[in-house]
């Protein structure tokens, strides 16, 4: 019937492929320089509005071929003089009226100068961030379709404004960090539709009050990023566009079509980029981040139906009320630009959808640009004069311009990222160079103390030396006179004997008296001589105990000494063991910062509660070794397990931190379990209420549990019942942190999953979640996936049979509502954890009354991990519970 409404292309109407119905997540890019900074307002005219007339331009249509037999023997109504901007409409022969538009385009004007005059100038205003709008207006017949859509398919220079505009957008904007959202609408008999799901066929128009922003809730919105997929989606548009045989156009538009397209692009602050420009003393890592924005605009572009009379179309029956509702809304166009052409106080936006959705293009803050389209025939003369007069009065409505931005805070998080990685790198300069100038000086120390002791040493060997010679040189001067003495004293006694004599004379007798008299003399001065050198052999005795007692003292000092060095080095033992806990600490900060950029799978094994890394650990100074190694062979393991029971409570917490470190090295994990280390940090965590004791003490558990031999130890001595006490008693995340990755590394094992379920593992889990630390929602992941992967795995060996634990103790909840959540480390161990759960029908229903049937069609479809993705795929499609519900919700996987 030529009364009944086809479909565009002759398709029929329905919903169209999959792909277009949910919009592709937008992308950013760096701020350009050069953008300035407007506050958006409610008020349509603010002192950041920009004046705006609309512009109008006139296109003539050349006579088809109808036209050409019919008014063969008339001339056209129609006289153009583009050099004049001008347009003469002639009453009859002698008679015309004269029109004055901002462009006249003849019928030879090709689609490029069309594009250029009328659009061109909305586009590069919709780039720098205003809303634009072009529109086409004018009979039946006259071209408005193929100037705004035509798609140049046999023909590129047919392309029409929608494809150019395009272009244009397509080749100013960065893929990377812009992002172009399109709708396409049509305005069918007062009813809003989407031609995009055309199912979608009652789209409410919602208009902010505080704004006066026209938004369309209902509408599809599909992220375009290059021109093949604008095409596509305008063939689909087209497509399901209603259209229709009448006497004036053999496919005429029986609606008002509506593209409308939103671009987001990243801009920077004025005031950012005059102080990058002056430059500053801030050094490089600690600028002042720029102030990103986010600078929205919206191209609208409008295909309204012609008008028609209906004894010149010939529409009947349905066709008729459709040409009724076509005029009716362009009546109400008429009567808006009147109102506001004539300044009136009302303007009866309200009267049709079709101005409602228009209320920012005429006297809002869009720039406006309306090419009118006309034929030459003067069959039509009425129709082209009553085209003209509407874009006469068009000509006189003025816009006030406005750019509406908001600050990027993505991108400023980015930055401040980025910053805050330059200041932990500076920092762990810092932290190295500190600990270089530690060593340097402890090394010195060491070279100071050894040089005074071996000149102390020499020294003192040297005095002793010099005081036995002189003591051996006077023993052998006294032994010498006395044998001379000895001597003389014989001499003496033999002449008294030969004095006894009978014959001697008086002269030999004075001769002998003069020689005793002589000797007694010598044997006085003998004995005094030998009395004095008993006496100087005295002092010299004396003297030399003093050398005894000087001796003592150096002894005494010595000994000082030593105990000063000895204490030297225990200071030394606790600075070093304060630096390696400061190096990691500083290394476990960097890696929760990468962790969100993380892509690995899901392994048994926490990498941010693992070591230190082995390189970072290595002594520059002495060797290959590390400084906890060289610490821990100088010291000796028994003594720093024996400081964890220290009364001195900073000694105690050093102690159990140069444990944790230690703990950190496979190589000596099995040494301290041997050496009662295990049982040491269980105690510390039953007796010590310390919360710094206890999180460095849960850390190294942690660390040993990795170990699957100590996960058995771990839970023989009443590991996981000391773990959960200290969940429920603390507060402090990082605590939470290390006892929820001390479980989930438990939670691996396969052996210990009866037990660590029975003993509570699983509720105290669950209990961190209160924390809500991304971190320890990180590590209580980690560990409910770990379980849901050694419980799958024992129910397929037959070990295990009923639903899942974690199902029985109420962690369903959780991981559905973490299914999705922001954190890439948490979101990855739910989605492995719903796979894991969703293997066994006797988990399917409890699953599906949980909501995670959703979530697993969603991972399914959006995961970034392609095995995740496949694993959820061949879930869903060998459960027969998840396949009925499924079916029964007429959802494909």
């Amino acid at each position: 019937m030529a009364s009944s409404n086809i479909h565009r292309n002759g398709t029929q109407r329905g919903i169209i492929s999959n792909k277009f119905d949910r919009p592709l997540k937008p992308r950013h890019r760096p701020p350009s320089p050069g953008s300035t900074f407007r506050r958006n307002s409610s008020a349509p005219r603010n002192a950041d509005a920009v004046p705006g007339r609309v512009r109008v331009a006139v296109r003539l249509r050349p006579r088809n071929a109808e036209e050409m037999i019919a008014d063969a023997d008339f001339a056209d109504c129609v006289e153009l003089q583009p050099e004049l901007k001008r347009l003469k409409l002639r009453r009859n022969n002698w008679d015309s009226d004269t029109y004055e538009f901002d462009e006249v385009l003849t019928e030879y004007a090709s689609q490029k100068r069309v594009y250029e005059v009328v659009a061109k100038p909305v586009v590069e205003s919709v780039l720098d961030g205003y809303n634009g709008t072009v529109m086409a207006y004018g009979q039946t017949g006259t071209g408005k379709t193929f100037t705004l859509g035509s798609l140049g398919e046999g023909d590129t220079s047919d392309r029409g404004i929608m494809v150019r505009s395009m272009e244009d957008i397509f080749a100013e904007l960065s893929p990377d960090t812009d992002s172009i959202t399109v709708s396409y609408l049509q305005l069918y008999m007062e009813t809003l539709q989407d031609l995009l799901n055309p199912v979608n066929d009652n789209i409410p128009i919602v208009d902010d009050p505080r704004t006066g922003d026209v938004s369309l809730p209902g509408a599809t919105l599909v992220e375009i990023r290059d021109q093949q997929s604008l095409l596509e989606l305008l063939r689909v548009g087209e497509a399901n566009r209603i259209a229709a045989n009448t006497k004036l156009n053999t496919e005429s538009s029986r609606s008002h079509a509506i593209l409308m397209v939103h671009i987001k692009r990243s801009v920077m602050d004025n005031e950012d980029i005059e102080s990058s420009e002056n430059g500053g003393d801030t050094p490089n890592f600690i600028t002042k981040p720029s102030k990103p924005l986010v600078r929205k605009s919206k191209l609208v572009v409008v295909d309204l139906a012609g008008s028609e009379r209906v004894h010149k179309s010939g529409s009947e029956g349905h066709m008729l009320e459709e040409a009724k509702s076509i005029n009716l809304s362009l009546s109400s166009l008429g009567k808006c630009i009147n109102a506001l052409a004539e300044n009136s106080a009302h303007v009866p936006f309200r009267d049709s959808k079709l101005t409602r959705m228009l209320r920012d293009s005429f006297g809002g803050t869009a720039r406006t640009s309306l090419i009118v389209t006309i034929g030459p025939s003067p069959r039509h003369r009425g129709e082209t004069s009553s085209t003209i007069l509407f874009g006469q009065r068009a000509m006189k409505v003025e816009n006030m311009l406005k750019i509406k931005e908001e600050f990027d805070y993505k991108s400023l998080s980015r930055k401040l990222e980025v910053q805050l990685d330059k200041l932990i790198a500076e920092n762990e300069r810092q932290q190295k160079a500190f600990d270089d100038e530690v060593e340097k000086i402890n090394l010195e120390a060491q070279c100071r103390i050894a040089e005074v002791e071996r000149n102390f040493a020499d020294a003192l060997e040297k005095e002793r030396l010099k005081c036995q010679m002189e003591y051996m040189e006077l023993v052998k001067e006294l032994e010498q006179k006395l044998v001379l003495n000895q001597e003389r004293h014989d001499c003496n006694r033999f002449v008294a004997d030969r004095g006894e004599g009978p014959a001697s004379s008086s002269a030999d007798v004075s001769e002998l008296k003069m020689l005793l008299e002589k000797e007694n003399k010598q044997r006085k001065a003998a004995e005094e001589e030998l009395e004095r050198l008993k006496g100087q052999l005295g002092k010299h005795t004396r003297s030399e105990g003093g050398e005894d007692l000087e001796v003592i003292k150096l002894r005494n000092f010595l000994e000082d000494e030593a105990n000063q060095k000895k204490k030297l080095e225990e200071e030394i033992i606790i600075l070093r063991s304060q630096l390696l806990q400061l190096n990691f600490e500083a290394d476990q900060m960097r890696r929760c910062l990468e962790s969100g950029s993380s892509g690995s799978s899901f392994p048994s094994i926490d990498p941010s509660m693992t070591h230190v890394r082995h390189s970072q650990l290595k002594d520059t100074g002495n060797g290959p070794k590390s400084s906890v190694t060289t610490l821990f062979e100088q010291v000796g393991l028994q003594k720093i397990l024996s400081l964890l029971e220290s009364d001195d409570a900073n000694m105690r917490i050093h102690a159990v931190k140069v444990v944790a470190n230690l703990a950190a090295e496979e190589a000596n994990q099995k040494r301290i379990v041997e050496s009662g280390g295990l049982t040491s940090l269980l105690m510390l965590l039953r007796r010590y209420e310390d919360e710094t004791v206890r999180r460095v003490a849960a850390g190294a558990i942690a660390n040993l549990a990795m170990n699957e031999a100590n996960q058995e130890l771990i839970m023989a001595e009443g590991g996981i019942t000391l773990l959960s006490m200290t969940a429920s008693d603390a507060e402090d995340p990082q605590t939470l942190r290390m006892v929820a990755g001390a479980i989930a590394n438990l939670c691996g094992n396969d052996k210990i999953l009866m037990k660590l379920r029975s003993q509570g593992g699983i509720k105290a889990l669950l209990g961190i979640v209160r924390c809500g630390h991304p971190d320890v929602l990180s590590q209580v992941a980690r560990g409910i996936a770990n379980f849901a992967k050694c419980e799958s795995r024992s129910s397929n060996q037959g070990i295990k049979s009923g639903r899942s634990f974690l199902i029985e103790d109420g962690a369903l909840p959780w991981i559905v509502q973490n299914a999705n959540n922001e954190a890439a480390p948490i979101r990855r161990h739910i989605e492995l954890a719903l796979c894991h759960l969703a293997q066994h029908e006797v988990n399917a229903k409890d699953m599906i009354s949980g909501g995670a049937l959703w979530e697993l069609v969603r991972i399914s479809r959006d995961c970034s991990r392609e095995d995740i993705r496949s694993l959820a795929r061949r879930t869903l499609s060998s459960i027969p519970t998840f396949k009925s519900e499924l079916r029964r919700l007429r959802i494909e996987c």
